[in-house]
């Protein structure tokens, strides 16, 4: 079991969700102040993404994300910024499965733009290929853009969260630690849930943690009606957790969650399992963060 967890909030996701709830945050105030209201109720780490606030869609603008994290950085809540590179590796095929309109790719720099911007202090690498969902969508992160990621990720003193879908997808993460691409302690999120990746049970995540290499550092989550339920498991497991509306969009059953509601739920199952939530500086010195 983990008795000190460090706490992410996932605020917003490019998902399909502005219509499903009647609160995403959409605009970079509106997910700039979600982000500062999950740090308040208890989050160490908030992950950014942004959207074009006129369609509520996925963007990799630079500018929307400088306006976001400048507008963190100047409140009096300290928390540490994670923000996606997952942005340019959607490929949506045709029935000959060729790119089709909504695919979004593009090489490993212009991924990283506002990475190499803004120096957040962490930000994520997805690291696998998969289908993604029941359409013609296929998130595609080759092995060579992914190692060139993390080398310019490591040149900027970035900390990689590295995403995993499911087994392969940690099975390579942990070779670009062996390679040295990855600086010590690795960052492993354990994705559970996507259709269709790793599924959100407690086998799976008891799995895919035990291929954790020792010394490094793994959290975990499950979408939607999955996420409380692996709050717990990872705890137990001896991992951290995330939770936020990128990843379910309800505190129970026909009632939407703001981000800080699901936060504060979190840190209730977090503290009735005996353990504390870290603060953003003790999840920096865990993580041995630098970039701040």
């Amino acid at each position: 079991m983990n008795r000190e967890v460090i706490l992410t909030c996932a605020v917003t996701g490019a998902g399909d969700t502005v219509g499903r709830h009647p609160a995403i945050p959409v605009t970079p105030e509106q997910i700039a102040n979600s982000a500062i209201e999950a740090a308040e109720a208890g989050a160490s780490i908030v992950h950014c993404h942004v959207r074009d606030p006129k369609t509520g869609k996925g963007s990799r603008d630079v500018g929307l994300y400088r306006d976001v994290v400048e507008r963190i950085r100047r409140s009096s809540v300290d928390v540490v910024i994670n923000l996606t590179a997952g942005m340019g590796g959607d490929l949506v095929a045709d029935n000959e499965g060729k790119p089709a309109a909504g695919s979004d790719l593009v090489d490993a720099a212009t991924r990283l733009a506002h990475v190499e911007a803004l120096k957040p202090e962490i930000c994520t690498l997805d690291c696998g290929s998969m289908n993604f969902g029941d359409e013609d969508t296929v998130m595609l992160q080759t092995p060579s853009i992914l190692r060139a990621m993390a080398k310019r990720v490591k040149e900027l003193g970035v900390k990689p969260e590295m995403e995993v879908f499911d087994t392969g997808h940690l099975w390579f993460a942990t070779k670009m630690v062996e390679e040295g691409l990855i600086d010590g302690p690795a960052m492993f999120q354990l994705c559970l849930g996507i259709p269709w990746g790793a599924q959100a049970d407690s086998r799976t995540m008891a799995l895919m943690a035990s291929q954790v290499p020792e010394g490094h550092v793994w959290a975990g989550f499950g979408i939607s009606r999955m996420q409380m339920p692996m709050v717990a498991q990872a705890v137990l497991l001896g991992g951290h957790c995330r939770v936020g509306l990128e990843d379910n969009l309800y505190l129970e059953k026909g009632v939407f969650a703001t981000n800080a509601q699901l936060v504060e739920k979190a840190v209730r199952i977090i503290h009735d399992l005996g353990a504390r939530v870290l603060t953003p500086d003790e999840a920096r010195k865990k993580l041995e963060i630098r970039n701040h």
